[in-house]
């Protein structure tokens, strides 16, 4: 749980950007989109190997000859 302390004399708006400074540091809006929807097992295991080949198709492009 992100949670930031107001200072003396801080803006609103200061205060305001150190909190999204704070929660995309955590990542809390990747698990918050993590959890948004259920996605079935199988679901999962054919969108990690699309990632993985994409990743691998990407790295061999790369690669100098």
């Amino acid at each position: 749980m992100a949670e930031i302390k107001l200072g003396d004399n801080e803006t609103l708006e200061s205060a305001l950007r150190r909190f999204k400074r704070k929660v995309q540091q955590e990542d809390i809006i990747r698990e918050v989109k993590r959890h948004a929807f259920y996605i079935p097992p199988g679901e999962k295991a054919r969108l990690k190997s699309a990632l993985a080949r994409k990743r691998n198709r990407k790295k061999y492009r790369r690669l100098p000859e």
